[in-house]
Parts: C-alpha cells; structure tokens; sequence
C-alpha cells in the first residue's frame, strides 16, 4: 500500500514540479517579449497574471485528482479516520488563524493609542 501511495506522491510532485518550471519558463518569455517591446508593461502584468492563475487551477486540480484516487484505494474505516483527522487539523489552523487575527487586531489598536497619546490636545 505504501507503494501505491509513494507513486501517487511522486506524480503528485513531479505535477507541481511542472507547474513550477512552466510558469518559470513563462515568465522569463513574458520577461523578454516585454524587453523586446513587442508588448506593454501592463500586458505583461496581465499574461503573468494569467498564467499564475491557471497554473493554481491546474495544481489544486491535480491535488484534487489525487486526493480522489488516494480515498477510492481506502476502506471506508480509513476514510473515515481520514476524514476525522482532516477535520482536526482544520480546526486548529482556524483557531490558529483567529488568534493570529486578533493578535493583529491588538497591535492596530496599541499602535493607534500610542498615535493618539502622542498628538497634543488644542484648547
């Protein structure tokens, strides 16, 4: 089993392994056609912009693909530990994500008291 999922993994990162070359690839030609002036600054910015884009689509589509493959080879008790062990680790990342929210929340106000405590007061 570990086999099969050691083959998944590597096409999994052999995927985004392209992906990453693609897009280097692209944006070094972006890079030169706008250097050549055979296209604007902002087209360029757009094409980029484009093709970061869909080389996103393409990874999760991918992630999805084998997260699909992976849970047809599971029995239904693996994917349901799976399922509860996702679960968990989307709870800590979103009590995790509040605390850090807060903790940004708490230094805009600090700082706007200090800004406040600096200003002097008019009469």
């Amino acid at each position: 089993m570990s086999n099969i999922g050691d083959g998944f993994k590597n096409i999994f990162l052999a995927g985004i392994g392209a992906l990453a070359y693609t897009g280097e690839k692209g944006k070094e030609i972006i890079d030169q056609l706008v250097e050549k002036g055979e296209i604007t600054m902002d087209q360029g910015r757009e094409l980029n912009e484009e093709l970061k884009r869909k080389a996103g689509e393409t990874s999760a589509n991918l992630r999805e693909s084998a997260l699909e493959a992976r849970m047809k080879m599971m029995t239904p008790e693996e994917r349901d530990e799976f399922a509860a062990k996702a679960a968990a680790f989307a709870a800590a990342q979103n009590a995790a994500d509040a605390a850090a929210a807060m903790t940004v929340e708490a230094e805009v106000v600090e700082e706007a008291t200090e800004d406040a405590e600096d200003e002097p007061i008019e009469a």
